[in-house]
């Protein structure tokens, strides 16, 4: 299976009469790209605006992140979501670079919405402070949830990834700078060279966020919501071009937005040692689950699929904490049982005091972890010049790292507008999936 994605990186952006791509800059015809928002009749309103690098500006309740993205022939973009349901993973697409589509509250936040800082102290905790961000700001009519901490969201995230599908139309019909295309391609696994076979054998486990029975707050894969599948072996190309989307349940530094998903640098990176170092196998998607008998059997899945493909090492990723440990740290003790060498990357919480254990769930075969962040990390930072969305919902709404009030903090919406918050609430700010800059220090 072979993916081109041509790449077309955005310095700036305006509005204008038409929506088009020139040399970097993009310009939106706004009045059209709110129309396509507004094809919800959830949608009751909404605006566009601009957050780009070092700007004084801050951004809550962010709910979902998108890469705008074009399928080729009028592909699916997001299938089973803003399409129908069809295979992706092959041929090619074109990608609006170095710019993200953000679906923003206009004033309603809940706990699986987070913060962007643009600038300052803040930007250094989430790597979308690094893009040029296509703000989409709304509110919706979906009362039953207004009021509620968990909330599906689903008007504005859906608008949100078409929104994105509508302006990466702006390049559907130009050509990317030679340097400016990536390719990915993978051949099926009894037939590779023989030089790659005699590789280490490597396979990616992603556990996705699927622990919410009730459907509509999951991660979906091809638009099937994860709480209803089984692990199952993935092409690697699939999640890079659109196959699952984030949810909005999971504390939001925990998150993996769908942007994430589209550029998830561990695939990269094991694309690029594919062939020189390593065979990499493919991706292994399992879920999260609440019950222990769900757990056992999923890491009993894992475990089967593992020496089925006859992985000699993996790495493993989780998609939250707490809870979701057991199942990470039950596939990490399969997988080692099984004589597969593992290495697993997540977040901790130590708790507000730091005297908590890191993982709800620990386990001697579990010996080789790389920490993302701790999610009860106290920050504090200075009031911004312009709040895009409303700051209020982070202390009001639950969100999962900000607080109305506390008798030694005070509130977390301070009255000049700084904010002291858990790094629980930086908008997928631990970033597990392979871009993490945090590091630990001895003491």
């Amino acid at each position: 299976m072979r993916l081109e994605i041509d790449n077309f990186p955005v310095e700036e952006m305006q509005f204008g009469d038409e929506t088009s791509y020139n040399d970097g800059l993009l310009t939106i015809n706004k009045e059209e790209a709110l129309e396509v928002v507004k094809k919800d009749e959830h949608i009751t309103e909404a605006d566009i605006v601009f957050a780009r690098p070092g700007e004084e500006k801050r951004i809550v309740p962010v709910k979902e992140a998108v890469e705008p993205r074009y399928k080729e022939d009028d592909g699916a973009v997001f299938p089973g979501v803003t399409d129908d349901v069809e295979s992706v993973g092959s041929g090619k697409t074109k990608a609006l670079k170095n710019c993200s589509v953000l679906g923003i509250g206009k004033h309603w936040g809940s706990f699986g919405d987070g913060l962007i800082d643009m600038s300052g102290e803040g930007a250094k905790y989430t790597y979308f402070s690094q893009l040029n961000n296509i703000c989409l700001v709304a509110d919706t009519d979906e009362e039953f949830e207004r009021h509620e901490q968990q909330k599906k969201n689903h008007a504005i995230r859906w608008a949100t990834h078409r929104l994105a599908k509508y302006l990466a139309t702006a390049v559907k019909d130009l050509e990317p700078q030679k340097e400016d295309v990536e390719e990915f391609e993978l051949a099926p696994i009894t037939k590779r060279d023989k030089k790659t076979q005699e590789l280490p054998s490597v396979v990616y486990v992603m556990q996705p966020q699927s622990q919410i029975e009730e459907l509509g707050y999951n991660d979906l894969v091809y638009g099937w919501d994860t709480n209803r599948m089984l692990p199952t072996l993935m092409h690697p190309n699939e999640i890079l071009d659109g196959a699952i989307i984030g949810g909005s349940y999971m504390c939001c530094s925990s998150k993996w937005a769908t942007y994430d998903f589209q550029n998830c640098p561990t695939i990269k990176k094991l694309y690029e040692q594919h062939g020189e170092t390593i065979n990499f196998l493919g991706v292994i998607m399992s879920n999260l689950n609440v019950v222990l008998e769900q757990k056992e059997r999923a890491a009993l899945f894992v475990q089967q699929l593992s020496t089925s493909l006859g992985a000699d090492a993996a790495i493993i990723a989780e998609e939250g904490y707490g809870n979701t440990d057991a199942d990470f740290i039950e596939c990490f003790k399969l997988l080692e049982e099984a004589g597969i060498k593992t290495v697993g990357m997540t977040n901790e919480c130590t708790g507000s005091d730091g005297h908590s254990q890191p993982l709800v769930s620990l386990d001697d075969a579990a010996d080789a972890i790389v920490s993302c962040g701790n999610v009860s990390a106290l920050i504090e930072l200075p009031p911004m010049e312009t709040v895009i969305g409303e700051l209020e919902s982070l202390a009001r709404d639950g969100l999962a790292g900000g607080w109305e009030d506390d008798e030694k903090l005070g509130p977390s919406v301070r009255e000049d507008d700084s904010i002291i918050m858990a790094n629980d609430s930086m908008f997928c700010g631990d970033q597990v999936l392979g871009w993490s800059p945090k590091t630990v220090k001895e003491f």
